[in-house]
């Protein structure tokens, strides 16, 4: 079975969203919720990502003064290693190419250490130093 992503255009997909975020960051990582949802969520696009039509991840993508940065990419734990992450990250950067403010500006991320393989896959590259972002340890990545 081959996951399926789709741009969220409901509320409902909006809230299967946040509660694959709600289980991903903030149960299974320890995440502070008042850390994982912000005031970015109303301005940026939201991806959901199902396997056999049950959503089991999210992603979201938006502009910011530093070019466009992908964020909160969460796969539940069952659905790991089933190609989940990999269709998002496409997914999400097929949308940002179509978009006329996105195409032309840089694409970035805070990767957790474990995801980095995955991000580089796609030709993203770390740049600077490691940070801790909500206690857990992070690359800035850059796609090149």
């Amino acid at each position: 079975m081959k996951p399926t992503v789709e741009k969220i255009t409901t509320e409902e997909g909006l809230q299967a969203a946040f509660q694959i975020r709600e289980l991903v960051f903030v149960v299974e990582q320890e995440v502070d919720a008042s850390e994982e949802y912000d005031e970015f969520e109303d301005s940026s696009i939201h991806f959901l990502a199902k396997l056999d039509g049950t959503p089991v991840g999210t992603a979201r993508w938006r502009l910011t003064s530093n070019g466009v940065k992908m964020e909160r990419f969460a796969v539940l734990q069952e659905a790991r290693g089933q190609g989940v992450g990999q269709a998002l990250v496409a997914a999400v950067l097929a949308d940002i190419n179509q978009h006329p403010d996105g195409k032309a500006k840089k694409k970035y991320l805070h990767a957790q250490i474990h995801a980095m393989p995955l991000y580089a896959k796609f030709g993203f590259q770390a740049v600077g130093d490691q940070f801790e972002e909500c206690a857990i340890l992070h690359y800035k990545m850059e796609l090149s």
